[in-house]
């Protein structure tokens, strides 16, 4: 079976999420685990979104994107790049957000390790941002996202298909309910 997931991580995340770790379980569960990766992105988007076009264009198969906050904002810029699929899960619509605000030193949740943030990261950002062609994607969104508004999501998706579920938080609280549709979204 040829196909790959490639998750991408949130914002000061890591491989480490609890979302990635329950797909690749459940992936490996079902005889999976070469199918699915999660690489470290780097900090500087420029940066990651090279490291995932080399990794891209380096699978065999077809590639699934599944990006989650800034995740979700990456498998948009690297769908429209390479015409992918895409699942996207509380995702950072960047052309709406005020992504300045998060300029400062940062933290990442599972590491500690700091970073900072720059206005020229910010701006590197901005620039990945493409219109989504409605086809590929599912946007998966819980009103209850206190960190990114769902509905600037739901309207830069505008077209795609979307699940938008009332309550829940940023971290997506209802994830393990759609990790087999997702793998099934993917073609596994």
């Amino acid at each position: 079976m040829d196909g790959l997931i490639l998750y991408l991580h949130g914002f000061c995340s890591s491989p480490a999420s609890w979302k990635s770790r329950l797909l690749a379980t459940e992936m490996a569960r079902r005889g999976l685990a070469g199918h699915f990766v999660c690489p470290q992105l780097s900090v500087l988007p420029d940066l990651a979104m090279a490291d995932m076009s080399r990794l891209i264009e380096a699978a065999d198969g077809k590639v699934t994107l599944v990006g989650s906050s800034l995740g979700g904002h990456y498998a948009n810029h690297l769908a429209e790049k390479y015409a992918l699929r895409a699942v996207l899960i509380n995702p950072a619509a960047v052309d709406r957000l005020e992504v300045t605000k998060f300029i400062g030193e940062q933290s990442n949740f599972h590491t500690g390790e700091t970073f900072d943030f720059t206005a020229e990261r910010a701006a590197q950002l901005k620039a990945q941002v493409c219109q989504p062609d409605p086809a590929r994607y599912w946007l998966l969104t819980e009103k209850g996202d206190e960190v990114l508004d769902w509905r600037q999501a739901a309207d830069f998706f505008a077209g795609c298909r979307q699940t938008v579920l009332d309550g829940g938080d940023h971290g997506f609280t209802r994830f393990a309910e759609f990790v087999p549709q997702i793998i099934e979204f993917a073609g596994l």
